[in-house]
């Protein structure tokens, strides 16, 4: 996974609740964005690590086992050492870097403008 510029805090912070509720206008809808976007980043840092404890893997038994074990330790050490997928959903949501919809209320909002658009027509033709 790539390095960002700007990591987020490893450490608990307080944060303003009014904050996740700016772009759904719900905060449970906003927990619920986070928690989708932290499974993604869990599951794809999750293939990441296997890919590269997959290079080390070998059929055969070798005296460069043990080189090889600490290199393996080493990766295992940074993936741990990074930031929680849940930060990482956070920091994203808070920087304005995630897209979301809501298929439920494009729906409510489309047959909103089509009773409008009815009323409308129905007045005009009066």
């Amino acid at each position: 996974m790539e390095e960002k510029k700007k990591r987020p805090v490893n450490t608990t912070i307080t944060r303003n609740t009014e904050d996740f509720s700016v772009g759904t206008d719900n905060i449970y809808e906003t927990v619920a964005l986070l928690s989708k976007r932290s499974n993604q980043i869990a599951s794809d840092m999750k293939r990441e690590l296997h890919k590269k404890i997959e290079e080390f893997s070998s059929g055969i038994d070798t005296m460069d086992e043990i080189f090889e074990n600490r290199e393996q330790i080493e990766v295992v050490r940074h993936y741990e050492q990074m930031p929680k997928p849940t930060l990482q959903a956070t920091q994203e949501y808070l920087n304005g870097e995630l897209y979301y919809r809501n298929p439920a209320k494009e729906d409510q909002n489309m047959q909103r403008l089509e009773a409008m658009e009815n009323e409308t027509i129905a007045e005009n033709a009066m």
